[in-house]
């Protein structure tokens, strides 16, 4: 493991700068063990800490994790209920040693319908790394792409109408500005465990080039080697953002 390291380290453009997962298949992990749903969610807190760690290990800068969508809010009350509290669980249990590794938390979404309880510990886990210089660890928290795009550019348009923003100024760079994490970079890799194969509302105006990974493995059950995979399938890929290749043909 240690020479597997070394020779990714060794070739910096190889190791994605920012990874985002849709951490998928905790409900089926927890059915396929005759156990409630529930168990596959607290189960998946564990993985989050082992990925977190192993991703700051291997190089990576950013991690956005898509803990709760704002389509989840249709699920179970009881489910609803429990997800909301994961926060909380994963934060007062493992704060400590993000904060030893130098991991700084960060989470972005619409926060209104958030609990003050699961706010209360975000806010104080976001404080008290806002200092770390590692592994910036993003939450996507009550997230849907859909809807960060529209708060966008109703953002813009009342800019527009209060004459702070002129509309022939408005480009991608711009618009890209008033998202929810403009000031992290677009991911490189997205991995979805859970063996589903869809973006989910999940980032969709960041992930135009993103390179995508898709397994069937539930997120419970992810693991270190798992995501050491897909960096090395990540790596092994040539991104050419719509140019030409080396041998002179195109990206079709």
């Amino acid at each position: 493991m240690a020479e597997y390291h070394k020779q990714l380290s060794s070739d910096a453009q190889k190791i994605p700068e920012h990874v985002a997962i849709i951490m998928d298949g905790n409900g089926r992990w927890a059915q396929k063990r005759s156990l409630p749903r529930v168990s596959g969610h607290r189960e998946a807190l564990k993985t989050i800490k082992r990925v977190t760690l192993e991703a700051q290990r291997l190089g990576v800068k950013v991690l956005t994790l898509y803990a709760f969508s704002t389509e989840n809010w249709k699920r179970p009350k009881s489910e609803v209920d429990f997800l909301m509290k994961l926060p909380q669980q994963f934060l007062n249990t493992y704060l400590v040693e993000l904060i030893e590794n130098n991991v700084q938390v960060r989470v972005m979404g619409d926060m209104t319908r958030i609990p003050q309880y699961t706010m209360r510990a975000v806010s104080q886990a976001v404080e008290q790394t806002k200092s770390n210089t590692g592994l910036i660890l993003n939450f996507a928290l009550n997230y849907g792409s859909h809807s960060e795009i529209v708060s966008a550019v109703k953002k813009m348009v009342q800019d527009v109408q209060a004459r702070k923003l002129d509309p022939e100024s408005i480009d991608e760079d711009l618009l890209a500005d008033y998202m929810l994490s403009p000031a992290l970079p677009d991911p490189d890799l997205l991995i979805r465990t859970g063996g589903e194969l869809r973006l989910s509302n999940f980032m969709l105006w960041q992930l135009a080039y993103t390179e995508l990974y898709f397994t069937d493995t539930f997120w419970p059950d992810f693991n270190e080697e798992d995501l050491r995979k897909a960096v090395r399938e990540f790596a092994c890929r040539q991104r050419r953002f719509g140019g030409l290749n080396g041998k002179g043909g195109d990206n079709k």
